[in-house]
């Protein structure tokens, strides 16, 4: 090949490179839009509606809020289907009896003490006691872990995606902090940002003091506290979530829920 077919042939394998390497720049840039634009969408709902159950993100103080159905939460495999508690049907508030009920949730990383408040938050108690007495809660795995901002661990979700629930959404809220305070060991309902009424099975456990802020539905339903076990729940924590997501590094199981 002479020395000007051999430039000639270099210079058309460079631009068939460069062309190469162009496309597969605006390959990574439309990418880098679409997962941008779905952070964007993503921040939109959390901060219009955080705990379907989900805790929202706030862009200033990047805490999340507790949300049902949350859409940050990472995907859960198909394994985990949904479910129906209670036939689908709210439980009586009345079923809570005004009276304060004591249980364990028994966890693959430690058992947890619980304590409920049947006369401060009756619905949401009634709802709890109910699942749990059938099953519900039984082999769900607790799909969300905030270790920023505010302290808390999810769970709830059969589906372990932040967007399952029971087949039926309730309220409004119930015994709420009036100072947004959630002191460690609190156990409140997860529900839609700004929506007071789209709590379902979704609860979460607070391992430290932390401020969830009220938003348009009011703040969020305290329903009992943990008794014990407080430090099971705060080794769950330490151990930190999977890479890019806030799901425990470690999957926590609730193996049964057992209330006296």
């Amino acid at each position: 090949m002479s020395s000007k077919r051999e430039r000639e042939y270099e210079r058309r394998r460079y631009e068939k490179l460069h062309e190469r390497q162009l496309q597969a720049q605006r390959a990574r840039q439309r990418r880098t839009r679409v997962v941008a634009g779905g952070v964007v969408a993503v921040l939109a709902l959390g901060l219009g509606a955080v705990a379907v159950v989900n805790l929202s993100r706030d862009a200033d103080q990047q805490t999340a809020a507790p949300t049902d159905g949350d859409a940050t939460a990472p995907a859960a495999p198909a394994t985990y289907p949904p479910r129906t508690g209670n036939g689908g049907v709210v439980p009586d508030a009345t079923l809570a009896e005004d009276r304060t009920w004591t249980g364990t949730i028994t966890t693959s990383a430690g058992d947890v003490g619980i304590e409920l408040d049947g006369q401060a938050a009756p619905q949401a108690v009634a709802n709890f006691v109910t699942l749990a007495a059938e099953g519900y809660f039984d082999d769900t795995i607790c799909h969300r872990l905030v270790p920023q901002g505010i302290y808390v661990l999810q769970c709830g979700d059969p589906t372990a995606t932040g967007t399952g629930g029971p087949g039926y959404s309730w309220g409004p809220v119930e015994n709420a902090p009036a100072d947004d305070v959630y002191p460690a060991g609190t156990i409140a309902m997860a529900r839609i940002g700004g929506d007071a009424e789209s709590m379902g099975s979704q609860f979460f456990l607070v391992y430290e003091d932390s401020q969830i802020p009220s938003d348009a539905a009011g703040g969020y339903t305290v329903f009992g506290h943990i008794t014990s076990g407080l430090d099971v729940v705060k080794a769950i924590a330490d151990a930190g979530t999977q890479d890019g997501s806030e799901r425990p590094v470690t999957d926590v199981t609730i193996e049964g829920v057992e209330i006296q």
